[in-house]
C-alpha cells in the first residue's frame, strides 16, 4: 500500500484526493469524460489508459470491470496495491511516486504556445521517440498542453493531465534528444505550473521510482515528494464474460 513521507498539503493516513487521484478526477473535473459500470470508472481508450477503482475494490467491481474492458483486454490503474483476481495476468507492477508543488517558480514563457489537436500527430511523434509516459490521440483534451517548436517543428512539450479538485497533473513532459540539456522542459513546466496555479489549483506530478533522473530535475524545481504509489496493470482472462 502507499507510504506517505511528508505532511505537505494534507498527506498523512487521512484520505485525500491525491491517494486515489483517478477516480478523483473522474467523480470530479473530469466526471464529463467518465465511462461507469458500477464503481468501475475509465477515460475513453483514445484518451487515456488510467481506470479508477474504489479504494477497497470486491467481486462485484472486478466483475463490472470485466464487462467493461472486455475479455482479454489490458487495463491500467494508479494508486493501487496491485491486488488483482488469481487467475489474471499482470502485465505491469511499478514503484511510483507522487510530488507536489512546493515553491516552484512557476512563470509563463513567451516560447511556449498552447498545442491543439492539428499538433497531435507530431506530439505524438515526439512521445514516441522520447517515451514520458501515456500519450493518446484524445490526451490533449485533458487540459492545457504547452510546446515549444524549432524550425516550426515541435522539440519539446508538457501539459496537464489528471485533475483531482484543487490540483492539477503535470505530464507528458518530453524533449528532443538533441536538444536535451537546454533547460526546455524546466521552462514548460514553470509555464504549465503557472496555468494551473492561475486557476487557484496547485500542481502536482507522477513519475516511476526507478526514473531517478526526472525525480531529481523534479526536486531541483521546487516539487517534494508526497507519498510512494504503485502502477499497475493486468489482463483480463479471455474466457470472462
Amino acid at each position: 500500500m502507499a507510504e506517505y513521507v511528508s505532511d505537505i498539503e494534507g498527506a498523512g493516513t487521512a484520505p485525500h484526493v491525491l491517494d486515489n487521484p483517478t477516480l478523483a478526477s473522474l467523480t470530479g473535473p473530469h466526471a464529463h469524460f467518465a465511462e461507469k459500470r458500477g464503481r468501475v470508472l475509465r477515460y475513453p481508450v483514445e484518451v487515456s489508459p488510467w481506470l479508477a477503482l474504489p479504494d477497497e475494490p470486491d467481486a462485484v467491481d472486478w466483475t463490472d470491470l470485466a464487462a467493461m474492458a472486455g475479455p482479454g483486454a489490458e487495463f491500467a490503474v494508479a494508486a493501487y496495491d496491485g491486488r488483482f483476481p488469481a487467475d489474471w495476468e499482470i502485465t505491469f507492477d511499478l514503484e511510483g511516486v507522487l510530488l507536489v508543488d512546493d515553491g516552484v517558480a512557476a512563470a509563463p514563457d513567451e516560447e511556449a504556445v498552447r498545442l491543439g489537436p492539428a499538433d497531435v500527430p507530431e506530439a505524438l511523434d515526439l512521445v514516441e521517440r522520447t517515451r514520458p509516459g501515456p500519450f493518446l490521440p484524445r490526451t490533449i483534451e485533458l487540459g492545457t498542453y504547452l510546446g515549444i517548436r524549432r524550425g516550426g517543428v515541435l522539440v519539446a512539450m508538457a501539459g496537464e493531465r489528471l485533475h483531482p479538485p484543487g490540483w492539477t497533473e503535470i505530464s507528458a513532459v518530453c524533449t528532443d534528444p538533441a536538444l536535451r540539456g537546454e533547460g526546455l522542459a524546466t521552462r514548460l513546466i514553470h509555464a504549465v505550473a503557472h496555468g494551473i496555479r492561475e486557476r487557484g489549483e496547485i500542481p502536482f506530478l507522477q513519475a516511476a521510482a526507478a526514473n531517478t533522473g526526472a525525480i531529481r530535475l523534479y526536486e531541483s524545481l521546487g516539487f517534494r515528494l508526497r507519498r510512494t504509489t504503485r502502477f499497475a496493470g493486468a489482463r483480463i482472462p479471455v474466457g470472462m464474460a
